[in-house]
């Protein structure tokens, strides 16, 4: 086929916007590119080898400079998509092959932008090295890991490439000053070669980009080292490795050659950690979550449109067959393949995939993989979701060989529950109703209904009525109403199980006919409560006991599928928190802002729900509320710090550091420090963050991109970035209220400072009560010298020498004022009302006593400086001896009663003023503790 015909144009036409912009801008290089490549022929490796090195040479057929290189990829990267999309169009090229060409090429362009790159690197540090346990040197080298779809060879048509960077060995660069090159450690060389490769290839240019370069997949994800060395690769995998994550190793790869002794040495690493050599029974649990997190993602979205994440779609189809090879892989050699179609193949050889099943669950593949090249072909957008426009519709189903939209369709909804019952069947446990009572679950609704009636108050009965009679009930559609009637004897079965207590059920139930109404429209959820009946049944005493959770549900329905799967039973750890979100983040593309902030609300009402749950139904100590809490915002903090960065860097480059060098991801040159409750780990449920942001930029350094700023810009703009991301009000609300008036200079100051002028301020200009603010400061997250830098700073100024006299003034007078300003009020305190927190005797006395204590003592006692949080000082100064082990015993419980009631009163939806004879007795107890330490009595009604 040495030219095309006006058919086969109209064809590309038909088919893609993207290709058919190529052919009309730049008709005659494409003419000629395919009389070179026919459309009827295949390509080789060597072929796209060739092709690359020929694109990247310059005028004199040298290799070019970076713009020449970067410009050469990408027009060739245009001219092979518009020869894809027209073979694929045609039906000339099997999806194999079409799949196997795109991972060639992006295979060809990694090696090429890594051997390039690392050239370059070699001139100006000399080679990495290392020196093994023998004391022989080696040559440090890079392994680029191919991840997801690369890995298994099976790019689509807008794939972006996922990718994880190893190398060897610590060490350092054999530079040598007087060759003109100096020596650098191997982690900075390989993190620069890093960056180097995704520049070539990810940066978006007028010509477009070659591949997107998705490094979220290494591990601990976005904000850490761009490459891991072997033995920390060894360390992550035995202490931090998920299931998830073995998901993701099972189809690695490694891009090109290595030496034999680095290729072993990671295979010995990767394969334990993918494969069991038993039949892995205990993946079944781990299965079951991915699974159910599977499943609440499409119950949320809704989301039938996307032909990868729906329901029946292609990510069902990976799950279902690697979660065969991650159980029996180990057994079975031949299940350690990384294609799909070829593991299917297999498993149906081994008689795990019934012949049948095979057949539909292949078929469904091919369908759906050439789908989602038709979508992407239309406009080179990464999507797999259909079009919506009506014109596009009926282009891809004539291009996909259907003669309307209707049919393609139908054929879709065949394949999708063709992969929707063996998605089913998988690892299922179908929950169904307690049967401990058989009173409270008869088989006749109308006999529940009568006992309910029984149980229910007149006001209440009336209620449910209303609501049965509601225009709202009226006007649902047919498949809503069936959802809700479907959902009825779970719910009335639920109010039932507490008959005993009928005042649970009857304050429930107005909260919960609110959350119905809210949830009717969105009826999936009407599903989820069917088909979580014992769950459903913990609902009721959740909805009696909290207002404020029983609003959070109605708010934001998505919530309810947390409480439903009782996630509150276990309450994650930091590191699991940071797990969490990190594989919530990782379905969100880099540039999608607004998933992003979709992603990050969620999680944090997602994970304050489940610490609400806990504390009211297993009833948690406050302490560990306290903590979980934190931690929620410690990794969303981290989360939006990391994201931010890569956006920012993505447009301006790296900054430079202050010692000269571009920062890195894992060491950004940007700190966050908590003040307040978060930085004395006591946040509740509606807490904001005081927030202070430092970083150890050079402020009149530009950043490395094309488009460059300052180093002051780059801080200035990530600071506001960040506050974007977590203050912005959206659909799913905001993440957290940011108030920043605790920074240097308050609200006239910079929103971000470098260390050194924070030291600055905090020795020379900070008021006494920023001092105390110091005392519950606490870095949360960032790069690593910045926050050991503050950590010193907050150390030195705490521990700056203070007279008794001095200290014992200033917080009493800072104490007064704020009484004044923010206690209760004259009428307030005649009718009975003590305000926990800012009258005498409440939690700020505490907070104060505690502050006073580091402020006066710490330069004699350093250790006093260890701790943000108020309970370790009190037990500090305890152990020191400065105060008698049992008023800080006292103090400590006073605190820890009032931050419980505090707790139970924002559940509640109540005010802090509450009935100051239920607190005589603590109250009387800080009061006196307050007199003799400060030896100043403390203003109150009596004073």
């Amino acid at each position: 086929m040495s030219s095309v015909t006006p058919e086969q144009i109209q064809v590309l036409f038909t088919a893609s916007e993207f290709a058919a912009q190529i052919w009309e801008s730049r008709t005659a290089s494409c003419q000629m590119f395919l009389r070179s490549y026919p459309l009827d022929q295949t390509l080789t490796r060597q072929q796209i080898d060739d092709l690359i090195q020929d694109y990247t040479l310059d005028d004199n057929y040298q290799l070019g400079d970076e713009a020449t290189v970067m410009r050469g990829l990408r027009n060739l990267r245009m001219l092979l998509m518009m020869r894809w999309i027209w073979q694929d169009a045609l039906g000339l090229i099997p999806l194999e092959q079409l799949t196997d060409e795109l991972s060639e090429l992006a295979d060809g362009c990694i090696l090429f932008a890594k051997d390039y790159t690392y050239r370059h690197l070699v001139a100006k540090y000399g080679q990495p090295t290392f020196v093994d346990d023998k004391g022989v040197k080696h040559i440090d080298d890079m392994a680029i890991m191919a991840m997801g779809k690369l890995g298994a060879q099976e790019l689509n048509l807008s794939s972006d490439i996922d990718l994880i960077f190893v190398h060897r060995a610590r060490g350092e660069t054999d530079g040598d000053k007087a060759q003109g090159t100096r020596s650098i450690d191997n982690k900075r060389f390989m993190t620069r070669l890093g960056q180097g490769i995704i520049k070539l290839l990810d940066n978006c240019t007028a010509d477009g980009f070659v591949f997107r370069v998705d490094m979220r997949l290494r591990p601990w994800g976005d904000g850490s080292d761009l490459a891991i060395h072997l033995s920390a690769l060894q360390k992550y995998f035995a202490n931090h490795g998920r299931a998830w994550e073995r998901f993701a190793w099972l189809k690695a790869r490694v891009v090109g050659q290595i030496t034999p002794t680095f290729y072993d040495e990671l295979q010995a690493l990767i394969k334990p950690f993918v494969f069991r050599y038993y039949v892995d029974y205990s993946a079944f649990s781990a299965l079951r979550e991915m699974k159910s997190l599977i499943q609440n993602q499409v119950l949320q979205r809704e989301d039938l449109d996307n032909i990868k994440l729906g329901a029946g779609g292609i990510r069902d189809i990976e799950f279902i067959v690697q979660a065969f090879q991650l159980i029996y892989g180990g057994r079975h050699p031949q299940l350690q393949v990384k294609a799909c179609l070829q593991a299917m193949k297999a498993l149906c050889v081994l008689r795990y995939l019934e012949p049948d099943t095979y057949e539909e669950l292949q078929a469904a593949y091919r369908f759906l993989r050439r789908l989602e090249h038709g979508i992407q072909a239309i406009n080179d957008q990464q999507t797999q979701r259909l079009p919506q426009d009506a014109q596009w519709q009926h282009n891809l189903a004539i291009t996909l060989g259907f003669e309307s939209w209707q049919d393609l369709l139908s054929t879709l909804n065949k394949h999708r529950h063709n992969v929707n019952v063996p998605f089913e069947r998988m690892v299922t446990e179908r929950q169904t109703p307690a049967q401990e009572d058989t009173a409270l679950d008869p088989t006749d609704l109308d006999e529940q209904v009568v006992q309910l009636d029984n149980v229910l108050t007149e006001t209440n009965r009336e209620q449910l009525q209303a609501f049965w009679q509601s225009k709202m009930v009226a006007n649902l559609s047919d498949e809503a109403r069936s959802r809700l009637d479907d959902a009825y004897p779970v719910i009335v079965h639920a109010l039932l199980a507490h008959h005993e207590q009928q005042q649970l059920a009857n304050i429930a139930l107005p909260r919960l006919i609110t959350l119905l109404e809210a949830i009717c429209r969105r009826s999936i959820y009407l599903v989820m409560i069917a088909e979580n009946p014992n769950a459903t049944v913990e609902l009721i005493p959740m909805l009696s006991a909290s207002p404020w959770i029983a609003n959070e549900l109605a708010r934001y329905p998505v919530l309810l599928d947390t409480f439903l799967q009782q996630r509150y039973r276990h309450l994650p750890d930091k590191p699991e928190l940071r797990d969490i979100l990190r594989q919530q983040l990782m379905r969100i593309e880099p540039h999608d802002e607004e998933g992003l902030l979709s992603v990050l609300r969620l999680f944090k009402k997602n994970q304050v729900l489940a610490v609400a749950a806990s504390d009211v139904l297993a009833e948690r100590p406050i302490m560990k509320v306290s903590d979980s809490l934190t931690y929620i915002a410690a990794v969303v903090l981290e989360a939006a710090l990391e994201r931010a960065f890569a956006a920012l860097v993505k447009r301006y480059g790296y900054p430079i550091a202050q010692n000269g060098d571009p920062v890195t991801e894992a060491d950004c040159g940007f700190a966050i420090i908590g003040y307040g409750k978060l930085g004395g780990l006591e946040l509740s449920y509606a807490s904001d963050l005081d927030l202070v942001f430092l970083h150890k930029i050079k402020e009149a350094g530009m950043t490395t991109g094309e488009t460059s700023v300052s180093g002051m810009k780059f801080a200035a703009r990530l600071a506001q970035k960040l506050m974007t991301y977590l203050n912005t009000q959206t659909r799913d609300g905001r993440a957290y209220e940011i108030d920043m008036r605790l920074r240097p200079s308050g609200n006239a100051g910079m929103m971000v400072v470098s260390s050194n002028a924070f030291e600055t301020y905090q020795r020379e200009k900070a008021w006494s009560w920023e001092h105390q603010a110091l005392v519950r400061a606490r870095a949360i997250c960032g790069d690593r010298r910045v926050t050991a830098r503050f950590c010193d700073i907050r150390r030195k100024v705490l521990a700056l020498p203070r007279t008794l006299e001095q200290v014992r003034a200033e917080v009493t007078s800072m104490r007064i004022k704020m009484q004044k300003h923010l206690g209760t009020s004259q009428w307030q305190q005649q009718a009975g009302k003590f305000h926990l927190k800012q009258d005498a005797g409440g939690i700020i006395d505490i907070e104060f006593l505690a502050q006073f204590a580091v402020l006066a003592y710490s330069h004699e006692y350093p250790s006093l400086t260890k701790w943000s949080d108020n309970v370790r000082i009190f037990e500090e100064v305890a152990l020191l001896g400065i105060w008698e082990a049992q008023v800080c015993q006292d103090l400590t419980d006073a605190y820890l009663r009032i931050r419980a009631a505090t707790h139970q009163l924002a559940l509640a939806e109540q005010s802090l003023l509450v009935d100051e004879s239920l607190w005589l007795e603590t109250r009387a107890l800080v009061q006196s503790q307050w007199q003799r330490l400060m030896g100043v009595p403390a203003r109150n009604k009596q004073s």
